[in-house]
């Protein structure tokens, strides 16, 4: 398997156990689909899904929404949601490096922290548009690298050994500099926003071993250290503490995340 496959395929075991994220998750949903300004019968793509969150919020709105997930165990939790809300969605199982589906098929392609964990951002942000008729919007939240999430996956970083040529690291999709850098001149009107999620938890200890158990990078990082080097894996927990210490505060954490908006030129 070449190194980008294999990348791939570990991303969909590691993030398999993602689904407890969706009740504060959900909380964000309203705020990409509102940003997006979805409305009634527009053909939606949810990509990167998991539980389907965001499709579900475009979907109760009357939109017509298709998810996409690598991971079959999120797409199942997705279906079971879709199911409880008595609402119809297209699920698919794929890769955002190669959308199943025919060019312009969609008005609006969204992302809520999912596509950034493609490993070619160049690949991801092509296809996404190839599948986005031309005057429809694109719209995706994503981790800044100066706040909580990003530094966190950046500290991941540096205790994993390093990625293959060519891939990208996920929080670089938080710089509004490098995402105006990578749509170009595809798309016009572009705009930005900030927002901030905020998760209920106990301490700074509870949100790393939360982590350690729904963030892929994390449970990959913790998985190669418990047996190969315990004292490094001591080591990335305690300055995970320290970090998640910053952003904590009266029993929750703060979340920052942007939002960005364009349309297709």
């Amino acid at each position: 398997m070449d190194p980008i496959a294999q990348l791939k395929e570990t991303a969909k075991q590691a993030w398999a156990s993602f689904a407890p994220t969706e009740m504060f998750s959900g909380s964000t949903a309203p705020r990409l689909v509102k940003f997006a300004q979805v409305t009634p019968g527009a053909r939606v793509l949810d990509v990167a899904c998991g539980t389907g969150v965001v499709g579900l919020t475009a979907a109760r709105l009357g939109a017509k929404v298709t998810g996409l997930d690598l991971s079959p165990p999120l797409l199942e939790r997705a279906k079971e949601n879709a199911s409880i809300m008595g609402l119809e969605i297209e699920w698919h199982q794929g890769d955002v490096e190669a959308l199943p589906f025919e060019d312009a098929s969609f008005d609006v392609v969204l992302s809520q922290f999912g596509h950034m964990f493609a490993p070619r951002p160049k690949v991801a942000i092509q296809e996404m548009l190839r599948v986005l008729r031309r005057g429809g919007t694109i719209a995706f939240s994503t981790w800044p690298p100066d706040v909580f999430v990003g530094k966190m996956f950046a500290l991941t970083a540096r205790y994993l050994p390093p990625p293959p040529p060519g891939v990208s690291p996920s929080w670089e999709w938080g710089d509004s500099n490098i995402v105006r850098e990578r749509l170009g001149t595809a798309v016009t009107d572009l705009c930005f926003d900030r927002d901030a999620m905020r998760v209920p938890i106990l301490s700074p200890q509870h949100v790393r071993q939360f982590m350690e158990r729904i963030a892929g990078p994390v449970i990959k990082l913790v998985e190669m250290l418990q047996t190969s080097d315990p004292p490094k894996l001591a080591a990335f927990r305690r300055e995970l503490d320290e970090l998640a210490s910053i952003y904590f505060q009266d029993n929750w954490v703060r979340q920052d995340f942007l939002v960005t908006r364009a349309i297709k030129a």
